[in-house]
């Protein structure tokens, strides 16, 4: 199932358009192992003026991707961790950001939460 949020943090558009859905979408696929058509990624801009760090100044190459990761059922422990770090590699190297800026956070399980074509993901 894995639905996955990108929001990248850009100095421009034109920077922004440089990053491709597909790509991340076919690299999250091979994290996930999933099936063809079954990782779907959103990808979103956020332009750096509308992002910002207390009594930091940060530009350019220190501009972070937060990503957001729905699982119906997420792993836990040391798999979830490790997992964390494979999409943050994985992301890092599609969008040529440094992984130490590339934020992962995982919703709550999507199981009985999240309908698709009105049936609930089990």
């Amino acid at each position: 199932m894995p639905i996955i949020d990108i929001e990248v943090v850009c100095e421009s558009e034109a920077e922004f358009a440089k990053a491709s859905a597909g790509s991340l979408a076919d690299s999250l696929g091979r994290v996930f192992d999933s099936p063809p058509g079954r990782t779907w990624v959103r990808l979103r801009y956020l332009g750096s003026n509308a992002y910002a760090e207390n009594r930091s100044a940060v530009g350019g190459a220190e501009l972070p991707v937060f990503v957001t990761v729905l699982h119906a059922h997420p792993p836990s422990g040391e798999p979830l961790a490790a997992q964390a770090l494979v999409i943050t590699q994985a992301v890092a190297a599609c969008l040529g950001r440094s992984p130490e800026r590339v934020h992962v956070q995982y919703a709550p399980p999507g199981a009985g939460r999240q309908a698709f074509g009105g049936s609930f993901a089990q």
